[in-house]
């Protein structure tokens, strides 16, 4: 099943490349991409990601859209 992110979006805003954010978030960078093309992810990773960006885990809507 396929999660709606903004993954993606946020990371080129910031103008960092899939590496970078996999360096700061401690994943590696196949796990950026899955995430990026929707594919799910453990909540831990979500957490890693979400702090990598810039964000706090309580703007954790602002990256990761809740699925209905």
């Amino acid at each position: 099943m396929k999660s709606k992110n903004l993954v993606k979006t946020i990371r080129e805003s910031k103008l960092m490349s899939k590496s970078e954010l996999a360096r700061e978030a401690g994943i590696s960078v196949l796990t950026v991409g899955r995430i990026e093309r929707g594919e799910e992810c453990r909540l831990e990773t979500m957490r890693k990601i979400i702090l990598a960006l810039g964000y706090s885990i309580e703007d954790k809507n602002k990256v990761f859209q809740r699925q209905e």
